[in-house]
């Protein structure tokens, strides 16, 4: 940038703001634009697709500019936001007409991805979650806000995993630290794509005093109280709608990783990223935003007291037992618009008249919808009503002050209703009468002057005037008006009686705009003191549009209620099925099945062809659980429960190239933290494990992990394989047992059952299904002879080794049952016997000593390109 003193007073002014926003988009305001200098004009310009023009054209170093509309630059903002920038917006604090020298000009709000507080309708239904990190003696203070509704949460956690597993549930987008966070922190932080915002200094501030009253942790005051610094300095105005912060134990909910979520497409869908598909979008019937928040908020946290899930249920069993009443509750909760975020706005200072009638007509409803639920009430429901607060007293003041349609400026005046104000109702019959006056004046001058076209107009330069065109001049009286404007093809006049009107007329019009904007003031302040009865009511209504939304579901797709067991560990699910897969093909071709699991069974193994059920058979129990301690009813004819405390997946295939990580790498630690972490109470869905390296290798870590969890973890465990020989371990391991998916031959082709059935399975199938890839003919067929040959060389190794292998059992006491298989790994084709040169033994002896499993798979191809480069150099 040229140096401050080459610059005018004004860009000195740009500058100094600039300064203090270094990593912000600053929209400078200059009349009726923000615009944009310097480097912020050229990648503004870009990003938004605005016009780049320059500053100073005409001098040596040329500035820079791009600008957009003052009204429509909301939109500008939110495209900036949503790609991860921060926007300040410099406002102009005086008129410019009355300052003197410079305008005064302040930045009044910096806009961040975690401080967006006006949603799209499409995200009505999102949290925009702001969190705060405190890092103290290995320990970790979190806390979180969703400014536009106030909620605010804390928690102290024990470790930086537990702290990443917790941004990336609440999706935040925006992580606001000080300096007790390590660089080892905020490195893994910075790994998931986090803006990262540093806010060091505490400041004192009611909001802050408010909102920690109820926190007994010192961690977690730390933390609240910079987050609330955090935004006092960036919104700089009233945070009265925060609520008081909520301390909360993630280890009082059901726990699910990130990536099980992922698997389970809990809340998104994996192949698309969108809503569709999910659980989410199964269970969402509801009618308002609030009650689409809170579905999201229960489905990241499922419940673990019992107690709270059968209150639960019993509301959604109440009100599935009575349509009619919930058909109207319905009909009354789809007229409430978004209380939390109306509170918000009203906090805030930006809610406008339309948003007031928008409150008005929401809370209109609560009192029919407290009417509803105490007819179908029979206890169940007592703690909402309790929370159906109809705060009649804004209704009032808002029917009483706020005309039906107001405009959407609260600054242009129109928005208050006659008899609200004396004064104001003086000053609107001024402007009345003045412009009854003008039309009566018109009328006159058109009769005695014989000029027809004669009219009165006003504008904001001249004020009102007379109005005759050219042709019509020589009919005018002399010095009957005093000439005030000439135009192409009129005159304009004035009189004095006709300034002395104006006068009165645009006085009163300019007083009642004024004490019209301080009436709305007044009436949103007075709307602000009842925040906190306005987001009391926001919750109820929340759970109970969610709770409706579970019994529509529970009705139309035939759910049933779970039993859950009381300190017993039994699964029994008759007749489940996955609900979103039935939901896409059709109750008619989804075949549903059992999963019964007693206290002393821990393990089902799953054998059968692939594309047969496996894995929709195992997400399909994990989802069946969710919904169950959410409080909704499952997918079964009957269900039998017990609660879990964690579930952990391990399903698909996935690289992560970025750490340098291959698939076999991520398989293996994501069944590590499993195993690392699951209790009695959890449950485990493992599918395949082992498949991503060397047959013999695969089974034995996966009849490990099998034996593993068997012996040490007791989890219950759900395990797809298609290594038939672990089906042997049902004879050593008595808390395991086989099932399979069934399907049959027929003349060559392959029909799946879907249907689980008691053992192992026969064989995999695998050709089978390349058969129903559309594999080549000629392909399947050399498959099928290459098969035969295998099969029938293992029989003959199982049986040569047999003898010898039972000696050494006996000899050894042992009564393990291994897997039947040949030490070496089965080949394709006749071995053929290999001679090394001796220029070759060098490559062979990095071969023989490189780590493997330490390589990213860049380097993996580097090292095995320089090894082919070396040995083709040497033939």
């Amino acid at each position: 940038m040229p140096q401050k003193t080459k610059n005018t007073p004004m860009m000195e002014q740009y500058l100094a703001v600039k300064e203090q926003y270094p990593d912000a988009f600053l929209f400078y305001r200059l009349g009726d634009f923000y615009e944009m200098f310097y480097d912020d004009a050229i990648k503004g310009s870009q990003i938004l697709e605005l016009t780049l023009t320059t500053r100073n054209k005409n001098a040596a170093d040329k500035i820079p500019m791009c600008g957009v509309p003052h009204h429509a630059a909301q939109n500008y903002i939110d495209i900036l936001v949503d790609q991860g920038y921060k926007v300040a917006i410099c406002e102009q604090m005086e008129d410019p007409k009355l300052a003197k020298g410079m305008v005064k000009r302040e930045v009044i709000q910096l806009v961040t991805p975690g401080t967006m507080i006006d949603p799209s309708a499409s995200e009505a239904k999102e949290n925009n979650y702001l969190t705060a990190l405190h890092e103290s003696n290995e320990k970790y203070g979190l806390a979180y806000v969703d400014l536009s509704t106030g909620e605010l949460k804390a928690a102290t956690l024990e470790s930086i995993s537990l702290v990443l597993n917790e941004l990336m549930s609440l999706r935040t987008k925006e992580i606001v630290v000080d300096d007790s966070v390590t660089k080892t922190s905020l490195d893994k932080i910075e790994a998931l794509k986090i803006m990262i915002s540093k806010q060091d200094e505490v400041r004192e501030s009611a909001e802050a005093s408010y909102t920690i009253q109820d926190i007994k942790n010192k961690l977690e005051v730390e933390v609240i109280q910079h987050l609330i610094t955090y935004l006092n300095v960036t919104q700089k105005r009233s945070l009265g709608h925060l609520q008081k912060a909520v301390h909360y134990e993630p280890s009082n909910f059901l726990k699910m990783d990130p990536y099980s979520k992922r698997n389970l497409e809990i809340l998104q869908n994996s192949r698309t990223g969108k809503k569709q598909g999910t659980l989410l979008w199964l269970l969402d019937a509801t009618k308002t935003a609030m009650g689409g928040r809170l579905l999201k908020q229960w489905l990241e946290r499922p419940l673990l007291d019992s107690k709270k899930i059968i209150s639960r249920q019993n509301k959604v069993e109440n009100l599935l037992q009575h349509y009619f009443e919930r058909s109207t509750l319905q009909e009354e909760l789809t007229s409430v618009y978004d209380l939390e975020r109306l509170a918000g706005r009203v906090a805030f200072g930006n809610v406008n008249g339309r948003d007031l009638i928008q409150l008005k007509q929401s809370l209109e409803q609560v009192p029919k919808i407290s009417y509803v639920l105490n007819e179908l009430n029979d206890g169940t429901f007592d703690d909402l009503l309790e929370g159906l607060d109809p705060v009649g007293d804004v209704v009032d003041l808002i029917e009483n002050a706020i005309i039906d349609e107001p405009p959407i400026s609260v600054k242009d005046g129109g928005l208050i209703k006659a008899g609200y104000s004396a004064e104001l109702d003086k000053y609107t019959d001024a402007m009345k009468n003045g412009k009854k006056w003008l039309a009566e004046m018109e009328a006159k001058e058109r009769r005695e002057t014989g000029i027809n076209n004669l009219k009165i107009g006003f504008n904001r330069v001249f004020g009102y005037y007379i109005e005759v065109s050219k042709a019509n001049l020589d009919k005018l009286p002399a010095e009957r008006y005093e000439r005030k404007q000439t135009l192409t093809n009129a005159e304009r006049f004035i009189t004095p009686e006709l300034k002395e009107k104006e006068a009165m007329i645009l006085g009163a019009e300019s007083k009642a705009i004024e004490l019209e904007y301080r009436l709305f003031a007044g009436i949103r302040n007075q709307i602000k003191d009842q925040i906190k009865r306005l987001q009391k009511l926001a919750r109820a209504i929340a759970i109970l549009d969610v709770l409706q939304s579970f019994a529509v579901v529970s009705e139309r797709d035939h759910f049933v209620k779970p039993k859950l067991t009381a300190g017993k560990h039994d699964v029994k699910v008759m007749g489940g099925w996955h609900p979103v897969v039935q939901q896409v093909m059709g109750k008619q071709s989804y075949i549903p099945n059992d999963v019964v699991m007693p206290e002393k069974l821990s393990i089902l193994l799953i054998t059968g062809p692939n594309m047969s059920g496996k894995s929709t058979y195992m997400r399909q129990l994990a989802l069946t659980v969710v919904m169950a301690q959410i409080g909704c009813f499952v997918p079964a004819a009957s269900a039998v429960l017990p609660v879990f405390d964690q579930i952990f997946t391990r399903i698909g295939a996935a690289d992560d190239l970025i750490a340098g990580q291959s698939t076999f790498m991520v398989e293996m630690k994501e069944a590590n933290h499993a195993l690392s972490h699951a209790t009695r109470n959890s449950l485990i869905l493992f599918d395949e494990i082992g498949r991503g390296t060397a047959t013999y290798d695969g089974m034995a870590l996966a009849q490990a992990i099998i034996e593993y969890v068997h012996d040490h973890v007791f989890a219950k465990t759900l395990f797809s394989t298609h290594y038939h020989e672990l089906t042997a371990l049902s004879e050593k391991l008595p808390a395991l047992r086989n099932i399979h998916v069934g399907a049959v031959e027929k003349n060559g082709d392959l029909i799946f059952l879907h249907k689980m059935q008691p053992g192992p399975a026969d064989k995999s199938y695998g050709i089978h299904v390349a058969k129903l890839a559309g594999m080549p003919e000629n392909l399947l067929k050399r498959a099928n002879f290459i098969l035969g040959k295998l099969e029938s060389k293992k029989k003959h190794t199982d049986n040569s080794v047999s003898d010898e292998q039972n000696t050494v059992e006996k000899k050894a006491d042992v009564k393990e049952v291994e897997p039947q298989v040949d030490d070496k790994q089965l080949s394709l084709f006749e071995p053929e016997k290999i001679v090394y040169k001796k220029d070759d033994q060098k490559v062979l002896s990095e071969i023989k000593e490189t780590d493997l499993m330490s390589l990213t798979p860049l380097d993996a191809i580097n090292i095995l390109y320089k090894w082919q480069k070396d040995l083709r150099k040497k033939r």
